[in-house]
């Protein structure tokens, strides 16, 4: 079968929009992204990162040996004939059923009926066309953009044949996409068989009476040519390019020092490459591979006998150290932001610490600028219909899908280089602040919506709240994150959050970790960390206080109250507290301005009341 090119979409968005098994929606057809059976490792450049690798093998198991980068071309000039112009993810067009645009003729790709009409210099400009159409000649063919996926994480084509003859028929008539009326509504869209005349409306193919319109599913994963055995759960239409059809599950940490010794550091990084290795001299070709790759910068500058030496100590256990498995993947990253001495020349983790806002210096006390920081990110699996939620109760959620047949032994990971403020703030003030009695009634409402939410999705009620501490500490950073976009010049989807809260008393954390996915500050209109020094940053926390007291939907936002329609925020909406999903590391949910500033409705709860004019 013939490979052809047929558009482009960046490498990060192979881990959070068109990984494998989601459909990439082009402008004149639509294709699904194969599994990982089908990438050409070969192209796929390693990732060293202790700490993720770790944490992907606690999920998908100890066989997994790699992180690495999707494959991407990296000249853009190089001839599209070429094995270079070649590189890329494989897919496949999906779904398999097209419709003439004139015509209205439905069947599928390879019936050969239609016939691809690729444009090696031009990509996007592939498409299918109806050679015969009665209507035209050589009409354009797109994709028929329904179809039907599962909570499992199955993904068919549309039963188009079944569909409009109401259940199995022995008819193979050409079928028809015809509308009628003005508006693109379902009730207008039909689709009718040209030989027995049977028709039908998509309006039944939705809503309530969709289960019994629709066949049970077949279990099909169309980007690893298979299906399930069996599935128990019942399909539902859904249309291409809906945001339900495909939803990540990834896991993320920050590149940081466990180390004090740069050398063990490096060893740690990279110890893929060095936990085998029987020899010195085996060891030299091991490190110029790693120089000549652009891997583990700096280790070419250590003698070889420096380095065998170091493998050995971490052989033997002599490495200090070694909580490179920890469950909570934050905590390591705590210990080193919260340090009384924090890393300032690791090549990927620069910090600067800066004194507290004055106004501030009870509440806050700590302030760490991250000159340069590094994130890794990997794509373990994906759901379809229902975004992943947290829980341990795996029976009752989504079933995260694979990204290959079997078990994985490489995930796809992306690396950002970018500028942080790290906030830590003053345990004593945050537990005498949860003592409260109104700061207890307002974690009793944001808990019930928490109860009610759970249930209405069956997932056990008890499971996954993150306590008050945790919403006070999310709000904060939102309110922060819009006021940071307004003056740093960058995007305020590009600012992300690390929420960092726990009230375990032997090992508490209350921070937040703002950070950008930019290379640097050049561009904008003073760059992130600058914003973070004593003198900025009271400003900034001042006017985002300032901002989040009213709300353009006050009195309703304020007066919100979970525990009555079950959902998981209370005094906060788009127009105050709410950012981008990219930004937000739990989906705009456990929010409440009230925790941090004086509201319409509540007055008493507020942890960084105003105390100026």
């Amino acid at each position: 079968m013939s490979t052809y090119r047929v558009g482009a979409v960046r490498p990060s968005q192979l881990l959070w929009t068109y990984g494998p098994g989601a459909l990439i929606d082009l402008p004149n057809l639509s294709a699904i992204t194969m599994g990982l059976d089908l990438w050409n490792i070969e192209n796929c450049s390693p990732i060293e990162e202790a700490r993720l690798l770790a944490a992907v093998r606690r999920k998908l198991g100890p066989q997994v040996e790699r992180l690495r980068v999707p494959p991407f071309l990296r000249d853009e000039s190089a001839d599209p004939m070429s094995a270079e112009g070649k590189i890329g993810v494989p897919v496949r067009p999906f779904p398999r059923w097209l419709r003439c645009v004139r015509c209205g003729l439905l069947s599928e790709y390879d019936s050969g009926l239609f016939k691809i009409k690729p444009n090696p210099y031009r990509p996007e400009q592939t498409h299918f066309i109806h050679e015969n159409c009665e209507k035209g000649k050589k009409s354009d063919a797109v994709p028929a953009r329904f179809l039907l996926a599962c909570r499992n994480g199955h993904l068919d084509d549309f039963p188009w044949r079944w569909f409009v003859h109401s259940g199995p028929s022995d008819c193979k008539g050409k079928l028809r996409f015809f509308e009628t009326g003005a508006s693109l509504q379902t009730e207008n869209l039909w689709v009718k068989c040209d030989e027995c005349e049977s028709s039908r409306s998509l309006v039944h193919a939705f809503g309530k009476e969709a289960q019994q319109n629709l066949p049970a599913c077949r279990g099909r994963h169309p980007h690893l040519d298979m299906y399930d055995k069996s599935c128990d759960e019942n399909p539902r239409a859904v249309l291409l390019g809906a945001t339900n059809s495909w939803f990540p599950i990834t896991l993320s940490v920050l590149a940081i020092p466990i180390h004090n010794n740069l050398l063990n550091q490096l060893v740690a990084d990279g110890w893929e490459d060095f936990v085998d290795v029987e020899s010195p001299e085996e060891l030299r070709g091991i490190v110029r591979t790693l120089s000549r790759r652009g891997v583990l910068p700096g280790i070419s500058e250590y003698d070889s006998k420096d380095i065998w030496h170091a493998i050995q100590n971490k052989k033997n256990g002599q490495a200090a150290d070694e909580n490179v498995t920890e469950l909570d993947i934050k905590v390591p990253e705590w210990d080193v932001l919260t340090s009384s001495s924090p890393p300032n020349d690791w090549p990927q983790f620069l910090s600067r610490r800066t004194e507290p806002p004055a106004s501030y210096g009870d509440k806050i006390s700590n302030v760490l600028l991250l000159e340069r920081l590094r994130e890794v990110n990997a794509l373990i699996g994906y759901t379809r219909v229902e975004a992943p939620e947290e829980g341990s109760d795996t029976e009752v959620q989504p079933t995260m899908a694979g990204l290959c047949r079997g078990r994985p032994k490489w995930v796809p990971a992306s690396e950002v280089h970018g500028e942080g403020i790290f906030i830590q703030f003053n345990e004593e003030k945050i537990r005498d602040w949860e003592n409260r009695g109104i700061v207890k009634e307002r974690n009793l409402k944001l808990e019930l919506g928490h109860k009610g939410w759970r249930n209405a999705r069956k997932l056990d009620p008890e499971e996954g709240y993150p306590g008050i501490r945790y919403a006070m500490l999310h709000t904060f950073a939102h309110l922060l994150i819009r006021e940071l976009a307004l003056e740093c010049g960058y995007n305020a989807a590009s600012i992300r959050e690390r929420i960092y809260a726990s009230d375990d008393l032997e090992r508490p954390m209350a921070g937040v970790l703002l950070y950008t996915a930019a290379a640097d500050s050049d561009g904008t209109l003073g760059g992130l960390v600058e914003l973070g020094n004593t003198e900025s940053l009271g400003r900034l926390i001042d006017q985002a206080l300032v901002r989040s007291e009213i709300c353009s939907s006050d009195p309703l936002c304020s007066e919100h109250d979970p525990s009555q329609d079950r959902t998981l925020h209370a005094a906060s909406c788009h127009a105050c507290a709410f950012v981008a999903e990219t930004s937000c590391e739990c989906g705009n949910r456990y929010l409440d301005r009230a925790l941090l500033v004086n509201t319409l409705e509540c007055s008493e709860a507020a942890f960084l009341k105003r105390e100026f004019n």
